[in-house]
């Protein structure tokens, strides 16, 4: 399992929600790219970056702070946050990010995620962020009116790489990632899965590795301390493909 350490921007500064919450938000400093090293000096070799802006009005602001970190932190980065149209994930492609989240436009236009997929095979990984069991869309302020293992069935169907799931009543809350729905989705998953949210201890992360997912975005436990940046490099030695 790999531990992918998250760069979230708000704003043009790095920061982590608290479920997602935008009136809930916490700073961690000025600089995403600063940020970004930080965490290739720890052992990171991929970085989730998202622009925050951009998955809540499907309109990126960040694009500047998103193309230097790709350009300039020597990782494999994964993009997210906005993406909705062809044009929107080939231009991130096109900057180097080796792989694209999509989320809203996934599941909102199954004939445009086929179309990624076959055009970028390998680099469209589809977001299901689920509350309550339902894939919530729109950076998170809408329900879709899909429940999480048939949207996976969808996606996996349209030729997505692999699934980023996200329990958004555990996101930045520390107090553990939703296993069981982790556990539920795997036996339906055709894909590698990567977990996110919730995670606050080592002990959380070795209780993800059990589960057989491929990889763990980390954020807030990363940044409070709550996990030691070592495990970057003891879990992110392998780079996923």
């Amino acid at each position: 399992m790999v531990v992918i350490p998250a760069v979230d921007i708000l704003n043009g500064r790095p920061v982590q929600l608290l479920r997602g919450e935008f009136d809930r938000v916490t700073h961690y400093g000025d600089s995403p790219l600063e940020a970004a090293r930080r965490w290739k000096e720890a052992g990171a070799t991929w970085l989730h970056v998202v622009d925050l802006d951009g998955a809540r009005s499907g309109k990126g602001s960040n694009g500047d702070a998103v193309r230097t970190i790709i350009e300039e932190s020597g990782l494999c980065v994964q993009v997210g946050g906005g993406l909705r149209t062809f044009n929107d994930v080939t231009r991130v492609l096109g900057w180097g990010a080796e792989r694209v989240v999509v989320g809203t436009a996934a599941v909102r236009d199954p004939d445009l995620l086929k179309e990624l997929c076959v055009a970028c095979p390998g680099q469209i990984v589809v977001a299901l962020d689920a509350r309550g069991g339902e894939v919530a869309v729109e950076g998170w302020t809408e329900g879709s009116g899909k429940r999480v293992l048939d949207a996976a069935r969808d996606v996996q169907s349209a030729g997505a790489s692999r699934i980023l799931f996200t329990a958004i009543e555990t996101d930045g809350g520390l107090g553990g990632p939703d296993v069981p729905a982790i556990e539920a989705l795997l036996q339906v998953a055709e894909v590698p899965i990567i977990a996110s949210g919730g995670v606050g201890s080592v002990d959380h992360l070795e209780a993800l590795s059990r589960t057989g997912v491929e990889a763990v975005v980390v954020g807030t436990a990363l940044y409070e301390g709550r996990v030691p940046s070592s495990v970057i490099a003891q879990y992110g030695g392998a780079v996923a493909h």
